[in-house]
């Protein structure tokens, strides 16, 4: 059979599948890949260095760390003395969503989510209100933040694969303002949806008894990596290792504190770990991999190219149109890791710096998905709280919340992105 066909059938099928069946998205990938190699799409080779090591590095590592950072309960302690210092209830969100948004800069989503809800919810319980919007708001926070810096959602990390772009440059990146200060500028327009949201919240909320922190070396560990993680590009310019390398380092540092100081299981650390979105992302290295190897990437890119023509602006504004509408009922890693290598592609026939495109297909892909309760894992892990807590969220009350906040925050984030990357010649 045609490996062109076999890769992009399988492709187009596990995409379906990833919609219909978002529980099962992880077999599906693994499955999908393994039958590329079984058909001879692709080679076992070809599978093994698709997958980009150095992010699966980065995003296992990272979540190690995390977890350990989660169960010393400092971003607890630090959530509730933020909302004890609050002078009223809309404040105390309010500062509750920056902090989610902070701890999501370095944290991944989900975590952050986890750690930050049960302080939202005895919030809620003790001033008798309603948690829904709060922990809506906490929600697509993370998932705004979590794009700011190269370790704090998977899709960033991808970006950083691609374009082997370090930590640093999610800061400053050929000498100019980069992703982290489009984020923050989109973070900023989006506040003013939130401030609005809770703005009758105005009285006084009770004083929550502050947590105790079990250990600050979690946060010191974390620390010390985006610190090493920022000045690795000295020593892998091409960010190929030394993102991965730290992390994993790092990350097994934390497993050996664990063991030897806290008397917890290794084995249990190690499967309490998010090896569902590890094994997940693996899959869509590999399905991304068939399709570039037979060239699918290349024909899409031509055709996209034709129909944008030389109006770079149209183009620009399509892809993160697309990308948000898209990424708002599909995962945005599948179709961010698919659509990376076509931006790069369509960047080169149009004659323009990739960064462009690059980015903001990041922001579109990686807010897209603040519109709806299925568009991010952070969102159905809020959603699933909630309804342990005896609230259902519906799909329009969860909507009215995030898409106005996704349309000011990527509004805000692409505007930056245009003025600052749109020129040419660098």
């Amino acid at each position: 059979m045609d490996e062109k066909i076999v890769s992009l059938g399988l492709f187009l099928v596990a995409y379906i599948l990833f919609v219909f069946f978002p529980n099962k998205r992880m077999q599906v990938a693994v499955i999908a890949a393994g039958l590329l190699v079984l058909l001879k799409a692709v080679s076992i080779k070809e599978a093994f260095t698709s997958i980009n090591w150095n992010v699966m590095g980065i995003f296992v590592g990272t979540l190690i760390v995390a977890d350990i950072f989660m169960e010393s309960r400092v971003p607890a302690y630090l959530a509730e003395l933020i909302v004890n210092r609050a002078r009223d209830t809309r404040a105390s969100i309010l500062l509750i969503c920056l902090m989610t948004g902070f701890i999501s800069a370095f944290v991944e989503n989900v975590a952050t989510v986890l750690i930050v809800a049960p302080i939202a919810l005895s919030l809620a319980r003790k001033l008798k209100i309603n948690p829904v919007k709060m922990m809506i708001a906490i929600a697509i926070s993370s998932n705004l933040q979590g794009t700011a810096t190269l370790i704090g959602d998977p899709p960033s990390m991808l970006l950083g694969g691609f374009a082997k772009m370090n930590f640093g440059d999610f800061f400053f990146y050929k000498g100019r303002p980069s992703i982290f200060f489009a984020v923050e500028l989109g973070a900023l327009a989006s506040f003013f949806v939130l401030y609005f949201i809770f703005n009758k919240h105005k009285d006084k909320q009770n004083i929550l008894p502050v947590e105790k922190v079990k250990s600050w070396v979690p946060t010191i560990l974390l620390v010390s990596l985006i610190v090493l993680l920022a000045g690795s590009s000295f020593f892998d310019v091409t960010f190929s290792y030394m993102a991965g390398f730290l992390c994993l380092l790092f990350g097994i540092i934390s497993l050996l504190w664990e063991k030897f100081i806290n008397k917890s299981s290794i084995i249990k650390g190690l499967k309490k770990l998010d090896w569902e979105t590890t094994f997940f992302l693996m899959g869509v290295f590999v399905l991304v991999g068939g399709i570039t190897l037979s060239g699918w990437i290349e024909i899409i890119s031509v055709k996209l190219s034709v129909m944008v023509g030389g109006n770079i602006l149209f183009g620009y504004v399509a892809l993160i149109i697309i990308s948000v509408l898209i990424s708002a009922f599909v995962d945005n890693v599948p179709f961010l890791a698919a659509m990376l290598p076509v931006a790069i592609s369509i960047s080169d026939k149009l004659n323009i710096a990739p960064s462009l495109l690059l980015f903001g297909l990041l922001i579109g892909a990686s807010l897209g998905g603040n519109i709806t309760p299925i568009g991010a894992s952070a969102n159905i892990v809020a959603c699933g709280l909630l309804k342990k807590e005896g609230h259902r969220v519906s799909f329009q009350e969860f909507a009215k919340i995030g898409i106005p906040f996704t349309i000011v925050a990527v509004a805000a984030a692409s505007v930056f992105i245009w003025f600052v990357w749109s020129k040419q010649g660098f």
